[in-house]
């Protein structure tokens, strides 16, 4: 499911359990979001995902509301590259402490 800023400002207090910080080959950043209402993608009015360029960038846009934890994730190209088995790779996860300004 996805959810966008103007629908997230709409609830009363919302809570984010987990931030998760998708990256996306190092170069943007997208949003997931793991609440009471289930797994939410952050996207824009148009339905589309909202990219960001930096993991700051994402913690700034979504620092008026209550983050619990917030975990940058770097999936792995292990298990893409030629030659090699498919395989479930985890991704890499980093715990991250937000800042509060």
């Amino acid at each position: 499911m996805r959810i966008t800023l103007k629908e997230l400002k709409v609830h009363q207090q919302p809570v984010i359990e987990l931030l998760e910080i998708i990256s996306l080959e190092g170069q943007h950043y997208m949003a997931r979001l793991h609440g009471p209402e289930g797994l939410k993608l952050l996207s824009d009015n148009a339905g589309k995902t909202l990219l960001f360029r930096s993991a700051w960038e994402v913690q700034d846009t979504l620092s008026e509301f209550d983050v619990r934890e917030t975990q940058i994730v770097h999936p792995s190209a292990y298990h893409e590259m030629v030659g090699m088995a498919p395989s479930d790779i985890e991704p890499m996860r980093i715990r991250v402490q937000r800042q509060r300004s």
